[in-house]
């Protein structure tokens, strides 16, 4: 990512590699001190090992603290709370999700048409959370930001730009809610681990979902 300060989108001209720039707990990783650094990157270290040894539901930030051997107040004044910790856990394979997204190679990436990005987006996202679900869900955010976080932001924003090119004669920014709500981690977990439902239903699902939405399934 470059770090040239971006040219700052006007609500008509909104920019979803300006929010990219946003992302993460570690934004600010350049400006750190060397300690600092090396104290958040002991933190991420023993977080991960303790969600993959227990579970996200299951650890608590002063055990993170002891298993870095920092204090606890080094953790909170980091991170802020434990969703910030988790969030943070999350934020390399976001930052690689969305470089996929937004340069890499089609279909997910830039050189496919809207509707064909749009079916492949979806099922990357489902793949993700299904490597990553109990993560996804302990870092949820509370209702009141469940909505405005900037990892959310970004993916309904590339979502809303896709049904503007497929689309262009709904109400995209709407229509985007309701295609990611399909997606949601919460969801997710309810379909596969309470119904029972394999990954490929809900991957045909989202396929046919995007398909009737676009007008896609009539013209194919």
């Amino acid at each position: 990512m470059s770090a040239a300060t971006p040219h700052v989108p006007t609500p008509q001209e909104p920019g979803p590699s300006q929010e990219l720039l946003q992302l993460g707990a570690d934004a600010d990783e350049p400006c750190l001190r060397a300690d600092a650094a090396r104290n958040r990157a002991r933190l991420l270290e023993a977080a991960a090992l303790l969600v993959a040894e227990r579970g996200a539901d299951c650890i608590t930030m002063e055990e993170v603290a002891a298993a870095a051997r920092v204090g606890k107040g080094t953790v909170f004044r980091r991170f802020g709370d434990r969703t910030g910790l988790l969030t943070a856990l999350l934020d390399h394979s976001e930052k690689k999700f969305q470089a996929a997204f937004l340069g890499g190679p089609p279909p997910l990436g830039p050189g496919a048409p809207p509707v064909e990005r749009l079916r492949a987006f979806g099922l990357a996202m489902l793949r993700r959370t299904a490597d990553e679900l109990e993560l996804q869900l302990a870092a949820e955010a509370d209702p009141g930001r469940r909505f405005t976080v900037a990892p959310r932001r970004v993916l309904r924003h590339h979502v809303t730009l896709l049904l503007r090119e497929a689309v262009p004669d709904t109400d995209c920014e709407v229509l985007a809610y309701t295609l990611m709500a399909q997606l949601d981690p919460a969801l997710f977990h309810h379909l596969i681990r309470q119904c029972g439902m394999p990954v490929e239903r809900l991957e045909t699902a989202w396929t046919d979902l995007v398909d009737r939405i676009t007008g896609a399934a009539n013209t194919g």
